[in-house]
């Protein structure tokens, strides 16, 4: 069908209470992408320094693990359903990692060679999660590389095979110094290994509502153009500009829960190691210091100008921490020159009935991260509870005050912001792709 001229390409002019991220045209829907799937790495950068302060300095090896462990062969198989490439190959693990949280495009530049079906190879030339632990010496790099990698990279290949593996060619610590690429993996089935077995916390996540949670997914495409699937061969090639219009908005969806995942894997470990008060605490930190830095990258990736109460809203109903719409039903209006209505209706992100959710935290309270989100804005915003109308669950007033004090940066965001991810650049790799069929 021919391409809509509502379809945005950025999100310069007034805001709109109708705009989801179907009405972002294909290369808008590209650029958010990589930012969600950014989102969703990083906020490990802000959590685990945090495990390390209130769990011991080397808990945060065990938190990794497990918390990768109990969420990706649920958001693995997700994304294959989503995308329709289900399969037992060496293929489909590739095309796993290409739309993986864990493998952030460009950030952690992973390529591919696929040999045959049941044999590949992959490389990082850049791996900005290894340029974030160098600094701090061999032992962080092998912690990392050897004892973090090895059974999380092992747990996501089993999502499409128990017998599949994966295993370095060459890793960091790097010998010599600078080696290129950062490292090399083989992934291939072996037909003579015992089946994978799954952290136990895997079917605790795989329980919840957000494992189930459906997305909601345009009918048609309203932009001509890109795969409405990965059924095709595997690419190793593929960018996000080579989906369609559908495609695009479905995997968005599925990045943010990923994200979701992640997190409740996470913090199903503070509660299981201590209760549920730690893994409320730690949650509510977690959340505020990704919220904040995703909100002030989305203001470049969106060409939001300004800092008014529009470019607040703008940030609030396209940050991915609140998608998809069929698991946090969240609402943004503006409602008066200098405010902004912000609310949650009845929905399953407040339904978990446990801790291992930042919503587990959302009360009627002002969360820090709502404030970090409207301050990442302008630091003169205020956020606080108002009373719910309709049927509205919660519901909080965003106003914008030119009188009152900047707000100093939450700390959580200086934690996030040791990251190099932080100020990562994208680029476009591809020009979007015109034929519909793989």
């Amino acid at each position: 069908m021919s391409a809509s001229p509502q379809l945005l390409d950025h999100y310069s002019g007034p805001f709109d209470p109708d705009v989801t991220l179907a009405s972002f045209g294909r290369q808008a829907l590209a650029h958010l992408g990589r930012e969600y799937l950014l989102n969703g790495h990083l906020q490990d950068r802000v959590g685990l320094p945090l495990v390390a302060k209130h769990f011991g300095v080397d808990a945060y090896v065990n938190f990794s693990i497990e918390e990768w462990m109990g969420a990706s062969p649920i958001y693995s198989l997700r994304m294959q359903r989503a995308m329709n490439f289900e399969g037992h190959d060496v293929s489909t693990v590739f095309k796993n990692l290409q739309l993986d949280i864990g493998a952030p495009h460009q950030f952690m530049d992973f390529q591919f060679r696929l040999d045959r079906p049941e044999y590949g190879e992959f490389w990082l030339p850049h791996c900005g999660a290894l340029a974030d632990v160098e600094p701090f010496g061999e032992r962080s790099v092998r912690l990392m590389c050897h004892d973090i990698e090895d059974p999380t990279f092992d747990a996501t290949a089993a999502a499409t095979h128990p017998k599949m593996q994966m295993r370095p060619i060459h890793r960091p610590p790097r010998v010599p110094a600078g080696r290129y690429p950062n490292c090399r993996w083989k992934v291939f089935l072996a037909e003579e290994a015992q089946p994978y077995e799954q952290h136990p916390n895997l079917e605790i996540v795989r329980a919840s509502k957000l494992a189930e949670i459906g997305i909601d997914r345009p009918q048609e495409n309203a932009e001509p153009g890109g795969w409405d699937d990965y059924s095709g061969p595997f690419d190793p090639g593929f960018q996000l500009e080579d989906l369609s219009h559908s495609a695009l908005v479905a995997v968005n969806q599925e990045f943010a829960v990923q994200s979701h995942l992640l997190a409740r894997a996470f913090l199903l470990c503070a509660s299981q190691r201590r209760d549920d008060d730690a893994a409320i605490e730690l949650g509510t930190s977690q959340w505020t210091g990704i919220a904040a830095l995703t909100a002030r990258r989305l203001i470049r990736a969106l060409a939001i100008d300004g800092d008014d109460i529009d470019a607040v809203a703008k940030i609030f109903q396209l940050h991915p921490c609140f998608w998809p719409r069929t698991y946090v039903d969240f609402r943004v209006d503006v409602s008066g020159a200098q405010s902004a209505r912000i609310s949650i209706g009845d929905c399953a992100a407040l339904e978990e009935g446990d801790a291992y959710s930042w919503f587990a935290a959302v009360t009627g309270a002002t969360h820090p991260a709502l404030a970090a989100i409207a301050q990442a804005v302008n630091p003169r915003t205020r956020c606080r509870p108002v009373v719910p109308e309709n049927d509205e669950k919660l519901a909080w007033e965003v106003v914008i005050d030119p009188s009152a004090e900047p707000q100093p940066e939450p700390d959580e965001l200086q934690l996030a912001r040791i990251s190099s991810g932080a100020e990562f650049k994208f680029e476009q790799r591809r020009l979007l792709r015109t034929e519909s069929k793989p």
